[in-house]
C-alpha cells in the first residue's frame, strides 16, 4: 500500500440505447486502450474535470452522465447494478470500443467493479476510486438510513453543506468548488436520484472481486467516511496483484481535494512511464463531444 499526501452479467431489463446517453470524448484516438470514466452518484461527466487534462494527453478518453443523472435519460427505477453495467457495456459497443480501461468512481467505482466481474474481456485496466465493499453491519445500517432519508426528502437531506464531501481546509479554501458541487447536487431528479442511491446502498460485491483479473488501482482519500481506507484494504487483499493508494488528509472528492496525485497516479498506472505518448508532439488534439440525449 501507498500513502500519499497531496501538495498546498447478465443483461438488465431497463438498458438504455446506448445512443441516448450524454457523452463526451476526449484526447486523441490513436491504437492505445482507450480509458471510460464513471462518475458517482448524484454527479455528472463534468466531475471529471479536474484531472481529464492529464489523462486525454495520452489518448482517448469517454466520459458519460449515468442513466438519471446530468443530461442523460431518467427511467423511472428501480435500478440495478446490472442496469448500470448493461448501459455501459452498450456505450462501449456503439462508440466500437472492443477493450477499455475503467476508471469508476464511487457508484462509478462499483459500476467498474461490475463490469471487470461480469465483462473481463472488456476491460484493460480497473481503477476503482473512492468505492465501497465490505461494509460492516454498521456501515450497512448507515447506508440503509441514508437511503431512507433520501427517498423521503430528496438529494438535498444528504448534501450536508459538503462536509461529508471535503475537508474543513477544503471548504475555507475553495468555496466556489463546494457550492457548484451542491448547486449541482441539489438539481438532481429526486426519483432517479434515489433510484441510483438504493444501487449504491444496497449493492456489496466483496465476495466476488477475488475474480478480478484485470490490473487494478484502488485510490481513497484517508479521512473518507463513506468509503474508508478498510474498504480499499479490504478490496485490495481480494484483487490479487492490486495496488492501494491511500491519499492523505482528503475525504470523499479526492479527485479534487488531490487532483494533482490522482490524475498523475491514474495516468501512470494506464499508461506505465516509457509506454511513449500517443498523441502528436504539436500537442493535445481539442476534444471531440458527443451529445446525446440532449
Amino acid at each position: 500500500m501507498e500513502r500519499m499526501r497531496p501538495s498546498a452479467s447478465e443483461p438488465a431489463q431497463g438498458t438504455l440505447p446506448a445512443t441516448t446517453l450524454h457523452t463526451v470524448v476526449d484526447g486523441a484516438p490513436g491504437a492505445g486502450t482507450p480509458t471510460v470514466l464513471i462518475h458517482g452518484v448524484g454527479s455528472d461527466l463534468a466531475r471529471w474535470d479536474p484531472v481529464i487534462g492529464p489523462l486525454a494527453d495520452k489518448g482517448t478518453v469517454v466520459r458519460y452522465d449515468l442513466r438519471g443523472h446530468g443530461t442523460s435519460p431518467k427511467p423511472a427505477g428501480p435500478y440495478d447494478i446490472a442496469d448500470f453495467v448493461a448501459d455501459h457495456v452498450g456505450l462501449m459497443a456503439e462508440l466500437g470500443i472492443a477493450r477499455a480501461n475503467i476508471v469508476g468512481f464511487s457508484l462509478g467505482g462499483l459500476i467498474a467493479q461490475a463490469v471487470a466481474l461480469r465483462h473481463p474481456g472488456l476491460v484493460g485496466r480497473l481503477v476503482i476510486l473512492s468505492a465501497v465493499a465490505g461494509r460492516t453491519a454498521a456501515q450497512r445500517a448507515a447506508a440503509l438510513a441514508r437511503l431512507r432519508a433520501v427517498e423521503t426528502g430528496g438529494p438535498a437531506v444528504v448534501a450536508d453543506g459538503g462536509e461529508r464531501w471535503y475537508t474543513d481546509d477544503f471548504r475555507k479554501k475553495n468555496p466556489g468548488v463546494v457550492r457548484a458541487h451542491l448547486d449541482r447536487f441539489r438539481r438532481n431528479d429526486p426519483a432517479a436520484y434515489a433510484a441510483a442511491f438504493r444501487v449504491l446502498a444496497t449493492t456489496d460485491l466483496i465476495d466476488e472481486l477475488h475474480r478480478i483479473t484485470a490490473p487494478t488501482l484502488i485510490m481513497t482519500g484517508a479521512l473518507d467516511v463513506g468509503s474508508p481506507p478498510e474498504m480499499s484494504r479490504a478490496m485490495h487483499e481480494r484483487i490479487a496483484g492490486s495496488r492501494l493508494v491511500v491519499v492523505e488528509g482528503v475525504k470523499h472528492a479526492v479527485f479534487e481535494e488531490a487532483a494533482g496525485i490522482v490524475a498523475a497516479t491514474v495516468r501512470d498506472f494506464l499508461h506505465p512511464p516509457g509506454e511513449g505518448p500517443r498523441v502528436p508532439p504539436s500537442g493535445r488534439p481539442p476534444g471531440r463531444a458527443v451529445a446525446r440525449g440532449d
